[in-house]
C-alpha cells in the first residue's frame, strides 16, 4: 500500500505571507505600548538585535530542512541528528508551545469582541472561533494557507496604514496634544537609553515574545509547492520585513508622540490615529488585532495537528495522528489538538488570569528550547555530514560563529526571565515539563524493550 503524503497545496504567496504573519503578533498593536513605556526607543535596537538572531536561526532550519526534502518538520532532523528521545522532546515541546498561544489568542479574541458587544460572555466569541477555525483546517491545506493570506494582509496593511499617516504627520509638522511629530522626538527626551541598560535589557523579553512563531515557515515545508525556490525566499525577506513591519512602525510612533507621553494601557496605534482626528480608530485597530489573534490561533491549530502527524511518523506518538483523510489533512491530530485547546479555553474561563500568565511564560521558555535546539542539530549535521552541507546552496552565514552567537543570545535571554517576576516563575515550572516527557520517553522504552524480549523468547 503506498504511505500517506501531506499535500504540497501552499503556494509561493501563501508561504510568503505566513512568514510574515508569523513575525507580526498582536504584541505589536498592543504590548508596544507598555514596551516603549519602559525601555524608551532602545527598544529599536533591541528589535533590531532579536531580528538579526532570528535571522539566523530560520537560516539554519531552512538549510536543515533543504538538506533532505522528505524532512516536514522539527523532528525529523532532530531525530536524524540528536537521537530518539531529543525528537520526542522536541515534537511534543512544540506542540505545547502553540497549544498555549492558541490558548491565549482564542482568549483574545472573546475579549477583543467584548469591545463591540460587553454583555458576550468572552468563551463564546473563542468557542466560535475555535470552531470555524478548526472547519477551516479540516477542510484542504490550501484553504489554511488562503485564510492565513488575507488575515496576514489585514496586518500589513494597518501597519503600512500607520507608516504612511505617521510620516505625513512628520512630514508636515502636524501638532497634537503630545506636542509637533518629528524624528527628533527619538532622542530629545532623555536620549535612545532614556532608562538606562538595565529598562533596555528587560525589554528583551517582551522582545522575544513578539517573534515567537517566525519558525512557522519551517513547519509548512512539507506541504509546500517547490520548496527550494520558497523556503530561501520566504527566510531571505525576514529581515526587510522586521525593518518595515516592527522598525519602521516604532519610529513613527515614536516620532509622533514621544515615548515618555505614550500611554502604556493603550495601543499607541490608537493614539496615532486618534492624534489625526479618525474618531473610528480604536474599532479599526480593534478589528485588526481581532484578526491577528484569530491568525495566531489558526496557525497555533495547524501546527499543533502537523507536529502530532510527525510524531505519530516517527512512533512518538499514537498511530491513528499519522492517519490522513480524503483531503490529504491529518484529521485526527487535528481534532485531537483542538479538543486540547477547548480545554485550555475552559480552564482559562474557570481559572484566575495568573494561571493565563504563567502558561504564556512557560511557552516563551519552550520557545526558546525549539530555537536552541534547531541550532545544535544544524552544528551537528554540519560536522557529520559535510557532503551534504557541500551541495547545500542555502547556507547559515558565518558556521560555526552564527551558532554560538544565537546559543549565548537565547542564554542571556533565559538570564532575563530570571530578571522579572512574573516571567521567573516559569523558569522553575518549564523543568517539570521536561521532567515529565523523559520520564514518559524512559517508561514507553522500557515498554518497548520488555515487548521485544517478550518476542524473542
Amino acid at each position: 500500500m503506498q504511505e500517506q503524503q501531506l499535500e504540497r497545496g501552499l503556494k509561493n504567496r501563501h508561504v510568503q505571507l505566513i512568514a510574515i504573519g508569523g513575525a507580526i503578533g498582536t504584541g505589536l498593536f498592543l504590548g508596544a505600548g507598555k514596551s516603549i513605556h519602559l525601555t524608551g526607543p532602545s527598544i529599536l535596537f533591541a528589535y533590531m538585535i532579536t531580528g538579526l538572531i532570528c535571522f539566523l536561526i530560520m537560516r539554519a532550519l531552512g538549510e536543515l530542512l533543504l538538506s533532505n526534502l522528505k524532512y516536514h518538520s522539527f523532528v525529523d532532523f532532530v531525530q536524524d541528528y540528536l537521537g530518539n528521545m531529543a525528537a520526542f522532546i522536541t515534537g511534543w515541546t512544540y506542540w505545547f508551545c502553540w497549544i498555549s498561544i492558541a490558548m491565549a489568542d482564542l482568549t483574545a479574541v472573546g475579549l477583543y469582541f467584548q469591545y463591540w458587544f460587553p454583555s458576550v460572555p468572552q468563551w463564546m466569541p473563542a468557542l466560535i472561533a475555535l470552531v470555524v477555525l478548526l472547519v477551516m483546517n479540516l477542510a484542504t491545506v490550501k484553504l489554511f494557507g488562503e485564510l492565513e493570506f488575507w488575515f496576514a494582509l489585514i496586518k500589513i496593511i494597518a501597519i503600512l496604514a500607520l507608516i504612511a499617516v505617521g510620516a505625513f504627520m512628520i512630514i508636515t509638522g502636524f501638532t497634537s496634544n503630545a506636542g509637533t511629530a518629528s524624528l527628533t522626538n527619538l532622542w530629545s527626551h532623555g536620549g535612545m537609553f532614556p532608562n538606562g541598560i538595565n529598562g533596555f535589557i528587560l525589554s528583551f523579553q517582551m522582545v522575544v515574545f513578539a517573534f515567537v512563531g517566525i519558525e512557522l515557515v519551517g513547519l509548512t515545508a512539507g506541504e509546500t509547492k517547490d520548496p527550494e525556490k520558497v523556503i530561501p525566499k520566504a527566510i531571505n525577506s525576514i529581515p526587510i520585513r522586521i525593518i518595515i513591519f516592527y522598525i519602521g512602525a516604532l519610529i513613527v510612533i515614536m516620532s509622533v508622540y514621544p515615548w515618555n507621553s505614550i500611554n502604556p494601557m493603550e495601543s499607541p496605534f490608537v493614539q496615532v490615529f486618534v492624534g489625526l482626528g479618525i474618531a473610528a480608530a480604536a474599532g479599526i485597530v480593534n478589528f485588526v488585532v481581532l484578526t491577528s489573534a484569530a491568525s495566531a490561533g489558526n496557525s497555533a491549530i495547524f501546527s499543533t495537528s502537523r507536529m502530532l502527524y510527525s510524531l505519530g511518523k516517527d512512533n512518538h506518538a499514537p498511530v491513528p495522528f499519522t492517519k490522513l483523510d480524503s483531503r490529504k489533512v491529518p484529521s485526527n491530530a487535528l481534532l485531537f489538538s483542538t479538543g486540547v485547546i477547548l480545554l485550555s479555553v475552559v480552564l482559562n474561563y474557570v481559572m484566575p488570569k495568573g494561571v493565563f500568565t504563567l502558561i504564556t511564560s512557560v511557552s516563551t521558555v519552550c520557545f526558546i528550547f525549539i530555537w536552541g535546539i534547531t541550532v545544535i542539530s544544524h552544528l551537528k549535521y554540519r560536522k557529520t555530514r559535510p557532503d551534504l552541507a557541500k551541495v547545500n546552496k542555502f547556507k547559515l552565514p558565518l558556521y560555526p560563529f552564527s551558532n554560538y552567537l544565537i546559543l549565548a543570545f537565547l542564554a542571556f535571554v533565559l538570564v532575563v526571565l530570571a530578571l522579572a517576576e512574573d516571567t521567573r516563575v516559569a523558569l522553575f515550572v518549564t523543568p517539570v515539563w521536561f521532567i515529565m516527557l523523559i520520564a514518559i520517553y524512559m517508561f514507553r522504552q522500557l515498554k518497548v524493550n520488555h515487548s521485544n524480549k517478550g518476542n524473542a523468547a
